[in-house]
């Protein structure tokens, strides 16, 4: 194995007031007694940065190990456009109570007050307890004044809208767009590499250390999107054993694949890195130029460098789910597009 391969990593969970004890058995963990919200998958954040834990690699923070040859890892077009970085960021997060109604700022307001980019994020819905549902966009127009008022007063919920959800489900939040994870999903999301969050209303509650969390009531007022959307749930296609086009943004586009058979991904197209998140089933990837592999157990991620993006996916449970985020930077010039196609259950 050279030092390009698909890279593992080391767990990177994270301990929050709202987690639950789901994430360690799907990632094949021991279970902690601390409320686990996120494993930060693949993570160039500096942070709460990735560590790989195979091949020649391992031991190497991700931020050091793209930064020595940014071309191979990343793709030309990533790296030339990114400054040589990783531009995302993925995450498995089980929310055993509802998190804080938030928003994340644009890249031009992230920049300007934080020096930062901002937030533009997806959700992938991966297990829903019956009834469970999440809050995204508004489901009415409401002024500044009211947006404050109702923060105030403690019934800025009541102007969100609610969605219930079930597996399979799909919600792109572009920057600006008001949401909040409820109790009782486990989920993977995909975003930009930021830990930017305003956090708007919290339902009174003390974090881990017994004090308030914090609010960023005026910066989320600049950031916040009022608009309201006639649909907010990306509707897309689900076929069996093809890689089904879910988003398709400015920041990131992501496919789906749910397999019974050996499948063959030949990415290179797209001069990008490829991060394949492992939603259901174990499978291997075996490069087709190298002959390298790796298994891929379910509820873990890899990264697979821009420069062997070609390689084939290899059930090893009967059926393999795989989520794969990447920069599509053969269609760039075209206009944001979202699918819209009829969802069909598993």
């Amino acid at each position: 194995m050279n030092n390009v391969y698909p890279i593992l990593f080391q767990p990177n969970l994270h301990t929050v007031v709202w987690g639950g004890d789901r994430l360690c058995p799907y990632k094949g963990l021991p279970s902690r007694q601390e409320p686990i919200g996120e494993s930060w998958e693949v993570s160039a954040v500096p942070s709460s940065t990735s560590i790989i834990s195979n091949g020649p690699l391992a031991g190497k923070d991700l931020i050091s190990v793209i930064s020595e040859d940014p071309v191979k890892f990343l793709g030309k077009s990533v790296a030339e456009k990114y400054n040589n970085k990783l531009p995302l960021l993925v995450k498995f997060i089980d929310a055993k109570r509802d998190l804080s109604i938030q928003v994340h700022p644009n890249d031009e307001m992230a920049q300007r007050v934080h020096g930062k980019s901002g937030k533009s994020e997806m959700w992938y819905i991966i297990d829903a307890e019956p009834g469970s549902l999440l809050y995204a966009g508004f489901k009415t127009p409401i002024s500044e004044y009211e947006y404050k008022k109702r923060i105030a007063d403690g019934t800025i919920t009541d102007v969100l809208a609610r969605h219930e959800v079930k597996s399979g489900d799909v919600f792109y939040l572009p920057a600006g767009r008001v949401h909040a994870i409820c109790s009782g999903i486990l989920l993977a999301e995909v975003q930009q590499s930021s830990d930017l969050t305003y956090r708007i209303f919290d339902y009174n509650r003390p974090g881990l250390d017994g004090k308030p969390r914090e609010l960023h009531t005026e910066l989320a007022a600049q950031a916040l999107d009022f608009h309201v959307e006639s649909e907010y749930r990306t509707i897309y296609k689900e076929d069996g054993n093809r890689a089904n086009l879910v988003i398709d943004s400015p920041y990131f586009s992501v496919r789906v694949t749910d397999m019974t058979s050996t499948f063959h991904r030949n990415l290179t197209k797209y001069d990008s890195f490829i991060i394949s998140m492992c939603i259901k089933g174990d499978c291997k990837i075996v490069v087709r130029s190298t002959g390298d592999e790796i298994t891929l157990h379910e509820g873990n991620s890899c990264l697979i460098p821009a420069a062997i993006a070609d390689y084939d996916v290899v059930p090893l449970t009967g059926t393999s789910k795989i989520l794969d985020a990447f920069i599509d930077n053969k269609n760039r010039s075209l206009p944001h597009r979202i699918t819209r196609f009829l969802h069909l259950s598993n």
